[in-house]
């Protein structure tokens, strides 16, 4: 039945306005919109499902990971546009709010909706 289909991944946000706006002019991704609804261009023809819920609450784990070439430069730009990051108990980050000790280096924020994601550098 699914040899065929090409399942995408969703999340919730309780406004999809602002959530448009974090998505497509702070983080630069092509955002397109209908039936009330996001759909997130994360490239290769894939797409994230950005659906409203009024009584979202927001998940306490990282639900969208963004890798990057760079950290540092991508938690600069992120900050420059008006990103805070996060800092969990538990993790050793730097000042910039970025954990470097255990896995890859690792940044994470929130959008408008406190859904957290983070910035990873892979290599």
């Amino acid at each position: 039945m699914f040899a065929t289909s090409e399942p995408f991944s969703g999340f919730a946000v309780d406004d999809v306005a602002k959530a448009k706006q974090f998505y497509a002019e702070t983080l630069g991704m092509t955002v397109s919109a209908e039936f009330g609804m996001l759909m997130l261009d994360i490239g290769a023809g894939k797409n994230i499902l950005v659906y409203p819920k009024p009584d979202h609450t927001p998940a306490t784990f990282t639900i969208l990971n963004f890798p990057v070439e760079d950290i540092d430069a991508a938690v600069a730009e992120l900050t420059r546009l008006g990103v805070s990051f996060e800092r969990y108990d538990g993790f050793a980050q730097d000042e910039q709010g970025i954990a470097r000790a255990e896995g890859p280096p690792i940044a994470w924020f929130k959008d408008p909706a406190g859904n957290i994601l983070s910035v990873l550098q892979l290599e």
